[in-house]
């Protein structure tokens, strides 16, 4: 499986987990959400690059 298949996948899951915990808690502030949010921003950057490397930027 390419790498940008993968980490679109890992997007995938953090994305279902955070809308969850959002769900469950109600408090963006809440330093689990933080968290998880900040997880996702960085797998996030991970695929924008590995995007952009695929298509020779």
């Amino acid at each position: 499986m390419p790498k940008v298949d993968r980490i679109l996948k890992e997007v995938e899951k953090l994305r279902a987990e955070l809308l969850k915990t959002i769900k469950q808690n109600g408090n963006l502030l809440d330093s689990e959400i933080i968290a998880e949010s900040q997880k996702l921003d960085s797998i996030l950057n991970e695929y924008s690059k590995a995007v952009e490397k695929r298509i020779g930027k």
